[in-house]
């Protein structure tokens, strides 16, 4: 080609180089919405010519017993030498078609779509957000923080009450069960956070302790 391709990356090749769906087509995104635009379907007429060849081919060499592979390997050759020509002059027109759709910012240098460009400003809205929709995000999340605020110290508030002394068991020793803390095992009603105590000083046993620490006394 004699011109320069000037594009950024936000674009899918979607060509197809072989068979009679052979064409060229690509994908372009915004870089802020990442919401696509596809180029119109161009069909590949060298691929097409070179399948209809080598159909040809292999049905004439086929009724004389013999086969045509040096003839169809040069219809592909023929076939594939355009192809990168044709597909340099697909993605031209592309992007040509392409810039109809997009706007590139002057200040981040990204493309982005018409709903993501503020044609007041020339500029995308990454860059020169729109003010209106800024000031009503705002709010609401002014809105939203003060009544986190609140609820935080709803909940100090109701803390004060919450008794952080007693022992609580998470999970039942008997049946694994989640039990969130509640005195007995909802899953099979075993007493929870209860220390075993000693039968001959009622000395507390420690979880796992085969003796008494107090008096000796096996368990």
């Amino acid at each position: 080609m004699s011109s320069e391709i000037y594009f950024s990356d936000n674009y899918r090749d979607l060509c197809v180089r072989d068979g009679t769906g052979a064409g060229f087509q690509f994908e372009f995104s915004c870089s802020r919405c990442y919401d696509t635009w596809r180029s119109p379907f161009e069909p590949y007429s060298g691929e097409r010519a070179a399948s209809w060849l080598e159909k040809g081919v292999n049905v004439a060499w086929g009724l004389l017993g013999r086969t045509g592979s040096g003839l169809t390997s040069a219809a592909e050759g023929l076939a594939g030498a355009g192809w990168g020509r044709a597909r340099d002059h697909a993605f031209e027109r592309a992007i040509g078609n392409a810039q109809g759709h997009f706007n590139r910012c002057a200040r981040c240098t990204h493309y982005v779509c018409a709903r993501c460009w503020n044609a007041a400003q020339g500029l995308c809205l990454a860059c020169a957000p729109d003010t209106a929709a800024e000031a009503t995000a705002a709010q609401q999340q002014g809105l939203t923080d003060m009544a986190a605020q609140r609820a935080y110290a709803a909940g100090q508030q109701a803390g004060q009450s919450y008794d952080v002394t007693t022992p609580r068991q998470l999970v039942c020793p008997q049946c694994r069960t989640e039990t969130h803390g509640s005195a007995f095992c909802p899953g099979c009603g075993h007493r929870l956070a209860q220390p075993e105590h000693c039968g001959s000083c009622s000395s507390v046993l420690p979880a796992g302790s085969a003796f008494c620490p107090g008096c000796g006394t096996r368990r």
